[in-house]
């Protein structure tokens, strides 16, 4: 597939300067991929900030819907819009009955901190420490809040 570099930058946001769009909001009915999406775009056009597309959070998303960070890489790059990706996940994201993805994307959305595993709830209690405004965990309740107060998605 061929890099259309000014297609890819009329979808990409400038996270220099702006923000993802949160975890929880579904791409193709999978919670994390519109983020991912954006974090993708933003690397291909070197918009990406402090942020990265190819992280454990993305791949949260990209494994379990069986497509490889490359791969996924290499369709955004033809400049694909909002609705092409999501035709392209589904036709190439591991064949699942639609209740089984929104199932899993509603976990993902209602996940605690408590509920990750040791290392990232280590992580993330420096994350929001060194990330957030004081006052946060008052308003976190799943892990995406996290995201979410951070980047004034959620009023602290």
């Amino acid at each position: 597939m061929t890099v259309t570099l000014d297609k890819v930058q009329k979808h990409a946001v400038d996270l220099r300067t702006g923000f993802p769009r949160s975890a929880t909001e579904p791409l193709a009915d999978y919670a994390i991929a519109a983020r991912a999406l954006d974090k993708c775009r933003a690397e291909i056009v070197g918009w990406q900030g402090d942020y990265h597309y190819d992280c454990p959070l993305s791949n949260i998303f990209l494994g379990y819907a069986g497509i490889t960070p490359a791969d996924f890489k290499a369709f955004v790059e033809t400049g694909a819009d909002d609705t092409e990706v999501a035709a392209w996940i589904t036709e190439h994201a591991t064949k699942r009955e639609r209740i089984e993805i929104l199932r899993w994307s509603n976990q993902w959305r209602e996940k605690k901190v408590s509920e990750l595993d040791d290392r990232l709830v280590l992580y993330m209690e420096d994350y929001v420490k060194d990330n957030c405004p004081p006052g946060a965990w008052s308003h976190i309740k799943t892990w995406f809040d996290i995201y979410d107060v951070e980047e004034k998605r959620i009023k602290v």
